[in-house]
């Protein structure tokens, strides 16, 4: 995964509640095994007529609207729990979601595949509807090291809550094999006391 300290774009809306990860990525699309096209089908049956034309009322589609963040109305991420939804997002070139209420599990499967859920106050998330809509060039700061979401130029920020693990991985760009790799020292001198414990408790016998 790439590494996430600090992240400043402008962001996509989506103010619809309740997304569902079959909304993210359709059912059909899920016979791949590897994260490879994903994102050329996120919101497939959003972003598409029926016909195959592109399908101007959503806000993905729309020329004013571009970034590498995505703000979404409450409760993202819900139904099933496939991880394909957050290789949809990250394969169409999305770094953080942010929402008011993000599905556990979908929570979880964003934060393995390098995809940045920021959960923020129903106030701020319609503080941030509004300032994108008014300003769709507006700016938001994403700092993981201080756990804060800002709308650069005002003064609004909102801390939010990240699990400790989670985060040292993003900031260093780990998966769980990386991180148990980091630790190599670590465990190779845990190890090598256990055998000397061993050693000395077979001499004492």
């Amino acid at each position: 995964m790439e590494k996430f300290t600090t992240l400043i774009s402008t962001a996509v809306p989506l103010e619809i509640e309740n997304i569902d990860t079959d909304q993210i990525i359709p059912a059909r699309f899920l016979k791949a095994t590897d994260k490879q096209g994903f994102g050329d089908n996120a919101f497939r049956d959003w972003r598409f007529k029926k016909d195959g034309s592109l399908n101007p009322e959503f806000s993905l589609n729309n020329p004013k609207y571009d970034g590498s963040i995505l703000v979404a109305g409450n409760n993202f991420g819900c139904g099933s729990s496939r991880e394909h939804a957050a290789w949809a997002l990250v394969g169409y070139g999305f770094k953080v979601v942010i929402s008011s209420f993000f599905a556990d599990i979908f929570r979880g499967n964003a934060l393995n595949n390098g995809l940045l859920p920021v959960q923020v106050s129903e106030e701020f998330l319609d503080n941030l509807f509004e300032t994108i809509k008014k300003n769709p060039k507006s700016e938001l700061k994403v700092n993981l090291e201080d756990q804060t979401v800002s709308i650069i130029g005002t003064n609004k920020t909102e801390s939010f809550d990240i699990d400790a693990y989670k985060k040292t991985c993003m900031i260093n760009g780990y998966d769980d094999i990386d991180y148990l790799i980091s630790q190599k020292s670590l465990i190779q001198r845990f190890e090598n006391k256990k055998a000397s414990n061993r050693h000395i408790e077979t001499e004492v016998e």
